[in-house]
């Protein structure tokens, strides 16, 4: 669009502020006082708000991976391996779960994960191929390590 003088330009641009303004507001309605109403106030406290809500995020991820770690260290003193061996070593036997489907295995099927447990304690003691053994995993679970014959 071609705006051949600055006055058609600016008249334009009314209907942006508006829209602007107004999405500032949306995003302040439910903030005390003026800081609801006046736009000036409205913007800062939404910048503010949006910084917040950045650092909550973050920090909401940290605290997850932390409760899952504590819960997957509770589960595996159980069956007698610390967190560390137990993560290292389902990394050596290529096990490809992550630490928040382990918690919840931890929490909600206790039976798989007392296998992946001991998977991690065989191959702790004996190393892979002992660990798999006869290339029968363990009841429970199921590996996608190729056996070459």
């Amino acid at each position: 669009m071609v705006f051949l003088t600055l006055s058609h330009w600016i008249r334009n641009r009314g209907p942006d502020r508006y829209w602007r303004v107004q999405e500032v507001l949306k995003n302040a309605r439910h903030f005390r006082g003026r800081k609801n109403r006046c736009f000036s106030l409205a913007v800062r406290a939404v910048r503010r708000a949006f910084v917040y809500a950045t650092k909550a995020r973050k920090a909401k991820k940290r605290k997850l991976r932390m409760l899952w770690i504590s819960r997957i260290a509770a589960a595996s003193r159980e069956h007698g391996l610390k967190y560390p061996a137990l993560i290292h070593n389902l990394i050596k036997s290529e096990v490809q779960v992550n630490r928040r489907m382990l918690s919840e295995l931890a929490v909600l099927e206790p039976r798989s994960f007392a296998a992946l447990a001991a998977l991690a304690k065989a191959r702790r003691e004996e190393g892979l191929q002992a660990a798999l053994g006869d290339a029968s995993e363990p009841p429970g679970i199921f590996s996608r390590i190729v056996q070459s014959h």
